[in-house]
């Protein structure tokens, strides 16, 4: 039972849009349809500059975190964490308190991750700068940074659930790119359509 409350719960608290309560507050206006539609750090940033950015990756991120948080503090299993944190980013992107109109996941990814072994983020800036010079993209290297994390979860927890848990969450958010690396495939290789 606790399990069920604690997805349910961990999906309502991926609902909360930091972006789209952050801009109604500060600039009296909406993120959702404006710029690329999506209420997310990005967006934000490129719609109201640098502080949005930072402010919405931010919320977003402790979104993640506080849900791993609090599979800890009601003593949930490592497992039982990452799917509550499934449920948090599937909140996220696509939210019944709005419409299932959401972001994509990355920030709360992040956070929550970080939340559940803080040296995931050496894993993350290793593995971008690794790809980086190869793609030439932050989308693509960002992206393929998150592949490599099963694998880190696996060795430094020596636990295969946890590395199936986090393989679950890379694909959530490969899922919700993938309209994205699509087109960013086809721009980058239009002979090969």
């Amino acid at each position: 039972m606790n399990l069920f409350l604690y997805c349910v719960s961990s999906y309502f608290i991926g609902n909360i849009l930091t972006a789209h309560f952050l801009i109604k507050i500060l600039h009296k206006g909406k993120i959702l349809g404006e710029g690329s539609g999506n209420p997310g750090a990005r967006n934000a940033g490129r719609l109201y500059g640098k502080k949005a950015f930072v402010l919405t990756f931010l919320g977003d991120a402790i979104k993640g975190a506080l849900v791993v948080f609090i599979g800890r503090m009601i003593e949930l299993s490592a497992l039982e964490q990452i799917i509550g944190l499934s449920f948090a980013l599937i909140g996220h992107i696509k939210p019944i308190l709005f419409r299932f109109r959401g972001g994509k996941g990355i920030s709360t990814f992040i956070g929550g991750a970080l939340a559940f072994e803080p040296l995931l983020a050496i894993v993350i800036i290793i593995a971008f700068l690794i790809t980086y010079p190869f793609t030439k993209s932050f989308t693509f290297s960002g992206l393929g940074s998150f592949l490599v994390l099963p694998v880190a979860v696996f060795f430094l927890h020596d636990s295969v659930e946890s590395m199936w848990g986090f393989i679950g969450l890379t694909i959530i958010i490969l899922l919700a790119h993938s309209q994205n690396l699509i087109e960013k495939w086809r721009k980058n290789n239009p002979n090969r359509n």
